[in-house]
């Protein structure tokens, strides 16, 4: 992936692409990395929205390729979670739990409605701050080997953030022989995922801990990571949010809104994000930029029927300015 900056120059391009293609569900969706990137939710429903109809279209005359449809639902369910259109997003899970086993995916040997059940639960709970349904999730037998660390990764953030220390552990020691196996088998690619997940989660282990420091600098080399290879976080949730949350959780304020702020450069319109710098504004007594940070939440959602406390927060501070 590339960065924003990077994106932008590309938008005019990726307006242009699927008009090209119109029938094509790869065509279709590849724009759809560019919105996101740059925040553009609804262009990024849009595009996935229309790849998955051309999908499901080519698949009904029996030209195959059906399996695509899921690439474009993971960008649908991120993009639904940032727009606060939650709701549709757990329609598509839903949906996903009851559809049929799908063929190999591009002749990689697997089933790509399998990833999508272990990966959009866990996105949803912790994109929600559920953290006791993270916890709870449960492993999927299918799953290949790297990618059942998501649903442990999900699980051990969602307990440690709950307070209850020994599932974390627990949970970060299956994550450990995940990691191990991969590595004997020479899949060094997905090894190096599988540690970036065990980073991500072992950081809020420490954090339950009261080992502040090095949970702060393990999310800090994470995010610095991600934001110079122009990766897309695993599982959708960027890890400079995650220090930026928390450092909020400590009570430093100001700290945790000069990292909202850098991740924001990199995730613009993130949900979270924007909720959080506006709290972290706030407490750090920063009224009216507190108040632009809500405001851009609430445009972000404009139309969505979200019941989330956290945006009715933001449709309150922005009445009360006019």
């Amino acid at each position: 992936m590339t960065s924003p900056n990077l994106a932008q120059l590309g938008l005019p391009a990726a307006r242009r692409y699927a008009q090209i293609a119109p029938a094509a569900p790869h065509a279709l969706h590849m724009p759809s990395h560019i919105f996101a990137r740059l925040g553009l939710w609804q262009d990024d429903i849009n595009s996935n929205l229309a790849s998955i109809a051309a999908t499901r279209k080519t698949a009904a005359m029996h030209m195959g390729g059906e399996g695509h449809q899921f690439h474009a639902m993971d960008f649908l369910v991120s993009a639904y979670m940032q727009s606060g259109r939650e709701a549709d997003a757990l329609k598509v899970i839903e949906e996903v739990k009851a559809m049929p086993s799908m063929k190999d995916m591009y002749g990689m040997g697997f089933d790509p409605r399998v990833y999508a059940l272990v990966a959009f639960p866990a996105r949803y709970a912790l994109e929600m701050h559920h953290w006791a349904e993270a916890a709870s999730l449960t492993p999927v037998p299918e799953a290949r080997t790297g990618d059942a660390s998501i649903t442990y990764w999900a699980r051990a953030i969602g307990a440690a953030r709950s307070g209850n220390v020994a599932q974390a552990r627990t949970d970060i020691e299956h994550i450990d022989a995940i990691h191990k196996t991969l590595l004997d088998q020479k899949k060094k690619g997905s090894a190096e995922a599988v540690d970036q997940d065990r980073k991500e989660a072992a950081a809020w282990l420490d954090h339950a801990q009261g080992k502040n420091d090095d949970a702060i600098a393990a999310l800090r080399a994470r995010a610095e990571k991600q934001e110079s290879s122009g990766d897309e976080p695993d599982g959708g949730l960027p890890a400079r949010e995650m220090l930026a949350d928390m450092l909020l959780e400590m009570k430093r304020p100001e700290q945790a809104l000069a990292e909202y702020k850098t991740g924001l450069k990199f995730f613009p319109n993130r949900f979270n994000s924007l909720y959080g710098a506006a709290q972290a504004a706030e407490m750090a007594g920063q009224g009216s930029e507190a108040t632009e940070y809500y405001a851009v939440l609430v445009k972000t959602c404009e139309g969505s029927s979200s019941v989330r406390p956290e945006l009715a927060k933001a449709k309150q501070a922005v009445v009360a300015l006019k």
